[in-house]
């Protein structure tokens, strides 16, 4: 992950956000006397935001890690075999 300042930033937009798109690697802007903030991609934070949600719910993440783990260890089922 690179860190660049706000300045370069602005200076170099376009290239900073095809970096981050074409590395799959976000961007830590710095500023001098306010929180730094991270560049990513749009479906990188789409994903963060989804992941966030599902370990809101904690009955809705043991489920997923169950389910993770059945599969893990094969014990799954194909749909067309689910109506037998």
């Amino acid at each position: 992950m690179i860190a660049v300042n706000f300045s370069s930033l602005r200076n170099s937009l376009k290239k900073y956000c095809d970096k981050v798109y074409q590395d799959s690697e976000p961007i830590i802007i710095t500023r001098r006397n306010d929180e730094n903030v991270v560049l990513i991609t749009e479906s990188e934070y789409n994903n963060l935001m989804e992941n966030a949600y599902i370990r809101k719910s904690t009955a809705n993440y043991k489920r997923l890690l169950e389910s993770i783990e059945q599969l893990k260890n094969g014990k799954v089922k194909k749909v067309d075999d689910l109506d037998e």
